[in-house]
C-alpha cells in the first residue's frame, strides 16, 4: 500500500510525444502504453479502495463491540459500587450495634 509508486504524468511528458512526431504507429503504441498504465493504476486504486473499505467495516464493528463492552463494565461497576457501600453501612450498624 504504498502511494507514489508510479510516476505521475505531467502535460510535457504526456505532450513530449507531439514535439518529436514519431511515426503514427509508434504514436498509436504510445497512447495504447500510456491508456495501458492509466488501466492499471486506477485498478491498483480500486483494489486499494476495497481493502480500505473493508478496513473500516471490520474496525467500525469493533469499535461498536467494545462500546457495548465498556457499557457493560460501566453497569458493573455501578453496581459493585452500590454493594460495597451498602456492605459497609451494614458492617457499620453491627459495629454500632454491639456493646462497649
Amino acid at each position: 500500500m504504498c502511494y507514489g509508486q508510479h510516476q505521475a504524468f505531467s502535460r510535457d511528458s504526456l505532450s513530449s510525444s507531439t514535439r518529436q512526431q514519431p511515426p503514427a504507429t509508434e504514436n498509436n503504441n504510445n497512447a495504447e502504453d500510456v491508456v495501458d498504465n492509466l488501466r492499471d493504476r486506477l485498478a491498483d486504486t480500486e483494489a486499494r479502495l476495497a481493502r480500505a473499505r473493508a478496513r473500516e467495516a471490520e474496525l467500525s464493528q469493533r469499535l461498536e463491540e467494545m462500546k457495548r463492552f465498556v457499557s457493560v463494565m460501566e453497569i458493573l461497576e455501578t453496581y459493585l459500587k452500590r454493594r460495597f457501600r451498602e456492605q459497609q453501612e451494614h458492617v457499620d450498624r453491627l459495629f454500632k450495634s454491639l456493646p462497649a
